[in-house]
């Protein structure tokens, strides 16, 4: 495997991201390409409620002709204002990451808990309509936009969303 410079992964450490390295074979040559937006294709499935919450998960699909490797927590928010606006904090993440192989048509899962708006008083959380999610696959620079119509909080303050790390299903 291709070493990493000490500093890049201080510097990456320091930021949060997750990074996930091209695996490669003893004789240096690529063997499984790290997953691109053009790879993959991402939606929303809601899954349960209760208490205040609303579950689901963010699904991610390969739908390449070749498999790719990924793994990592990838980025979370509520946009809306029908312009991709950010509605408040980012989602928090939550728990531990592995890197994974997906291959064409395999799905991974991020499972998200959306804290219900309502739940805070108005003043407090500044409510605002939300038109979905702005979504990051892992080490991807670039956001998928996934419609989830929903309330949300303009104040950065509230931490409405939580996340853990894309999972094969």
């Amino acid at each position: 495997m291709t070493r990493i410079p000490a500093l890049v992964i201080a510097v990456l450490a320091a930021s949060g991201a997750a990074f996930v390295p091209v695996v490669t074979s003893s004789a240096g040559a690529t063997t499984v390409p790290a997953c691109h937006n053009a790879d993959v294709a991402v939606r929303y499935r809601a899954t349960d409620s209760g208490a205040g919450h609303r579950y689901g998960r963010i699904v991610m699909i390969n739908v390449s002709t070749h498999a790719c490797h990924s793994g990592g927590f990838g980025g979370l928010s509520y946009v809306g204002d029908g312009n991709g606006t950010q509605i408040g904090a980012a989602a928090d993440r939550v728990g531990t990451w592995s890197g994974f192989t997906l291959r064409p048509g395999q799905r991974a899962f991020s499972p998200v808990d959306e804290v219900v708006a309502g739940n805070y008083p108005a003043a407090t959380c500044r409510p605002a309509h939300v038109d979905g999610f702005r979504v990051y696959i892992p080490n991807a620079t670039r956001s998928k936009y996934v419609p989830h119509p929903t309330t949300g909080c303009r104040n950065t303050a509230v931490h409405l969303l939580s996340h853990r790390a894309f999972r094969l299903a």
